[in-house]
């Protein structure tokens, strides 16, 4: 189905087509949300709301741009709100702390793989460098993330972020440059 009739169709209560939509996009909402919040049951959170937000919201939207970026749109800042409020409940987490009650951290699921030692040197990796992406300022997590991981043209990330490309590339430059820093000191004083 064409995006236009896609759309006409979701604004006419079509509800196949707004199931058609999820289909086509949950995964890669899921991953985008995922990439910014690394826990499975908040992505799901935020994905749920992501494609409320669309369906409320289908009848704005006016075809600028694609409906993909669009989603995407919708998707990093439903993420970044969610981070936005986990900030500010951090800061009053020291009341569970004096309560007694702690927080579980999500369980890394065991390895198929042959070498397990191998395995948690590259979690360990993994873990290092998004940490690293979260210590960006907002800006540029968004573009280096849309850019590095989930593929996007700056084209495309110019228009999710609604900036311009040399923006874009400068944020994704000044990225590239505080995460080498960052990585550099780290690994320096671990080995």
């Amino acid at each position: 189905m064409e995006e236009k009739e896609l759309v006409e169709n979701i604004r006419n209560g079509d509800a196949s087509a707004f199931r058609n939509l999820v289909d086509e996009y949950q995964v890669k909402v899921l991953n985008v949300s995922y990439r910014f919040v690394n826990n499975r049951e908040d992505t799901e959170d935020i994905a749920q709301e992501v494609f409320i937000e669309v369906h409320r919201s289908i009848e704005g939207f006016r075809g600028d741009s694609k409906l993909s970026t669009w989603i995407y749109r919708i998707t990093v800042s439903k993420s970044l709100d969610f981070l936005r409020m986990k900030s500010r409940k951090k800061r009053f987490g020291k009341m569970k702390y004096l309560n007694g009650e702690e927080e579980t951290e999500e369980q890394i699921p065991a390895s198929n793989t042959v070498n397990p030692e191998k395995e948690l040197e590259n979690q360990d990796r993994i873990r290092v460098l998004m940490n690293a992406i979260g210590t960006l300022s907002e800006n540029q997590r968004v573009a280096f993330t849309l850019s590095k991981i989930d593929e996007l043209s700056y084209k495309e990330i110019a228009e999710v972020l609604g900036s311009t490309i040399s923006s874009v590339e400068s944020l994704i430059h000044r990225a590239k440059v505080n995460l080498r820093k960052k990585l550099y000191n780290f690994y320096k004083k671990n080995i």
